[in-house]
């Protein structure tokens, strides 16, 4: 158990204790600590795989867990957002459809010996997705901030849909011609 996967299996632990905030009305200052769990939680994102990359400690734990950990810490977020009727449940299903299609894909190369590195349309995807949802936790409610809001979710959504194609269009051999096992 190498120092990245170490990093990760901390960010999945953290996932529950941002939900213990976010959802428990009552705690004072939850949102808050929410927002800065769920950040901290987004920044070890970055910094297991630099870590992974430059001391060369990938690993196929690290591999998988990897990006399931990124994409239960984003579902929480966006289930907890349409529970309080912060963003509409068919937002959150485009976003959510998309990690599991790309998860999908990513399984499909895999088992062809294919490595699909992450688009930068992905990358700007991510870290919209996480201003978003540390703007969604806060939720001030100024018109400034909830212009904000409204701007992120939609440009998270375009982003996604971007991502989606741009991803696909790219690596469209393996589906095409029988490539697949």
């Amino acid at each position: 158990m190498n120092l990245p996967n170490k990093i990760t299996i901390a960010r999945v632990l953290m996932i529950p204790i941002y939900l213990i905030f976010m959802l428990v009305t009552a705690i004072p200052y939850g949102r808050l600590i929410a927002a800065i769990i769920f950040t901290v939680a987004a920044i070890t994102d970055a910094i297991d795989g630099y870590i992974a990359r430059k001391r060369n400690l990938i690993t196929n734990f690290g591999k998988f867990m990897d990006p399931l950990a990124d994409k239960l810490l984003v579902c929480s977020a966006l289930i907890c957002f349409v529970e309080f009727d912060q963003m509409s449940s068919w937002i959150a299903i485009i976003i959510i459809a998309r990690e599991f299609i790309i998860s999908g894909f990513r399984l499909i190369a895999s088992d062809n010996n294919v490595v699909l590195a992450a688009s930068w349309w992905g990358k700007i995807k991510t870290n919209v997705q996480v201003v978003m949802s540390v703007l969604l936790i806060v939720n001030l409610d100024y018109p400034f901030f909830n212009l904000l809001e409204i701007i992120s979710i939609y440009l998270a959504t375009a982003l996604t849909v971007i991502s989606l194609v741009d991803y696909l269009y790219k690596n469209r051999q393996l589906l095409s011609n029988g490539n697949l096992k």
